[in-house]
């Protein structure tokens, strides 16, 4: 049994979902980084250099270029490990809380999606809906009672009422229907 929640229980059992990818940034070439580097850093040089001059202070030359360039490679190293860039806007603006709301989203519009499906395609309701259906009647019956479906079937008939037991033991190919739902869903909540 499954005890990792109900976005576990449905990417079990569904067929996996056609979201947008999200953008990738390309890349540039390593040779276009590299002289990028060495362009900034020769900059960078002529500036120091130029203001220790102004401030009569002499340095040597190649101390100042391994300077910058121990800085270039500190910078480098710091921005390959920061993390990503949070989302903006909404709760908490990229907060972990911002991340946590937009996942529940994605996975209860994932939710809608396959309960609209079920609607018209038997097949769909019989493989995605029924068995997730099924684990939900388990897990509720076994925290509230201590008993699962094939562990005590008679108590559990009698906890899911005659309607909801039938069809989470003998599913067959019938379509979804939205009396029906709501039925095995009330049963389900009186458990």
């Amino acid at each position: 049994m499954s005890y990792g929640g109900l976005g576990e229980l449905f990417e079990m059992t569904a067929a996996p979902s056609a979201e947008p990818a999200p953008k990738v940034r390309r890349r540039r070439s390593p040779v276009v980084r590299i002289v990028g580097n060495v362009i900034l850093i020769a900059a960078a040089t002529v500036v120091v250099v130029a203001a220790l001059r102004a401030g009569s202070v002499h340095a040597p030359l190649l101390l100042v270029i391994a300077l910058l360039a121990g800085l270039r490679l500190v910078t480098i190293a710091a921005a390959a490990v920061r993390p990503p860039r949070g989302v903006r806007g909404g709760a908490g603006g990229g907060s972990e809380s911002a991340r946590a709301a937009d996942s529940l989203r994605a996975t209860v519009r994932r939710w809608e999606r396959t309960l609209d499906k079920a609607h018209s395609d038997p097949d769909t309701y019989a493989r995605n809906v029924l068995p997730v259906l099924g684990e939900l009647a388990d897990e509720r019956l076994r925290l509230r009672h201590g008993i699962t479906r094939a562990g005590d079937p008679a108590r559990a008939r009698e906890l899911l009422g005659e309607q909801a037991w039938s069809v989470l033991s003998d599913p067959g190919r019938r379509g979804l229907r939205t009396r029906d739902l709501e039925t095995y869903v009330q049963a389900m909540e009186r458990l």
